[in-house]
Formats: structure tokens, C-alpha cells, sequence
């Protein structure tokens, strides 16, 4: 049972980190707009509650529709051939403040797929750090496990030694920790005291 939910679990973030990818398809400037579709670009606004208000939701309908009909008939988005063009024909033309609401889902449309690529970055890396031990220890040791692995370029610039003094100052500390035998530091202490 617990296999099934946890691929239940995968199946469904995966729909929810990939779904919105299908509705910036809609969006698509591409021979003239032919891909747009109002109610999918509705349901990725309900994807994101927090940048829509109800009656930003009430509005975005009409404003989808008044939106296709004016940019399909203006010649100045005829040869607009991706999102970030549309971006700035729709700044360059005033139609981003005619427009507001459409052209926040076209700001969330590029920011998404920087968004679904770090998600897929933590799916790759929870099927490496995650084992039978781990999954046992909990969520909190495993996000820390997690972004330690993801972020891994970053925490290869800390030295061993700071970790190892930050530790030794928590208040909770246990022991004493012993030094490190081969940090930089320890090297050099050693080379200075036998010239």
C-alpha cells in the first residue's frame, strides 16, 4: 500500500509541475496565436490563487477573450514569436495596462519553467538520497539531507573547519568535538611550529 501512495504521490505532483507547462502552450504567439485556449488558461490561473483574487478571477475570463481578439487583429504582434517577445510587444504597446490580468499569467508563463525545472531537480535528487534509513527519520532530516545534496556547489565552498566551530558553539552541544586531522588550518599550525 505504501509503494502505491507513494506513486500516487509522484503521479500527482508530476501532473502538478507539468500541467501549467500545457496552459503556457495556450499562450504561445506563435501562427497567430492558434493555440490559445481560454479555459485552460483559466484553470492555470486557479493554479495560483495567491496572484489572482476572485474578482481578478471574474474579470480574467472577459479580458482572455478581449485580449485574442485585439492581438490577432494588431499588425505589430504579427511577428511576435515567443513568450518573452509578447512580453515586451504588450509593454512596448501599452496593452500589458489594457491587459493586466493577461499579462500577469504571461509574467508567470516565463517564470514557471525555471520553477518546474528546480522541481524536477529535487525529484531527481529524492530518489538518490532517499533510502530505507532516511525514510524513516523523517521530513525535516530529509529536506536538510535534500537541499545539502541539491545545493551541493555551494556547501563545497564551506570549509570543514567553520562547520565544525559552528558546531562546537551551539549551546545544545553534547561533547566536545575533537579537530579535524587534515583540515587547511590544522596543516599550517603544524608546518609553523616545526620551522
Amino acid at each position: 500500500m505504501e509503494i502505491y501512495c507513494g506513486g500516487k504521490n509522484y503521479l500527482t505532483a508530476a501532473i502538478d509541475v507539468f500541467f501549467p507547462l500545457i496552459c503556457i502552450a495556450c499562450l504561445d504567439p506563435k501562427s497567430s496565436f492558434s493555440q490559445f485556449n481560454v479555459q485552460k488558461l483559466l484553470r492555470l490561473a486557479d493554479l495560483y490563487p495567491e496572484n489572482f483574487s476572485s474578482n481578478d478571477y471574474l474579470y480574467l475570463e472577459s479580458q482572455l477573450r478581449n485580449y485574442i481578439y485585439n492581438v490577432q487583429r494588431d499588425p505589430q504582434f504579427s511577428e511576435v514569436g515567443d513568450l518573452g517577445s509578447l512580453a515586451q510587444q504588450m509593454v512596448k504597446t501599452g496593452k500589458n495596462t489594457v491587459f493586466p490580468l493577461v499579462y500577469r499569467l504571461i509574467q508567470l508563463a516565463l517564470v514557471l519553467p525555471v520553477a518546474t525545472a528546480s522541481v524536477e531537480r529535487v525529484f531527481s535528487a529524492m530518489n538518490i538520497v532517499k533510502t530505507d534509513l532516511r525514510n524513516k527519520m523523517g521530513d525535516e532530516w530529509m529536506n536538510d539531507c535534500l537541499v545539502v545534496y541539491i545545493e551541493k556547489d555551494i556547501f563545497a565552498t564551506i570549509e570543514n573547519e567553520q562547520i565544525l566551530q559552528r558546531f562546537q558553539r551551539m549551546k545544545t552541544c553534547r561533547m566536545q568535538l575533537p579537530p579535524l586531522r587534515y583540515s587547511s588550518a590544522t596543516t599550517t599550525n603544524t608546518s609553523n611550529v616545526n620551522q
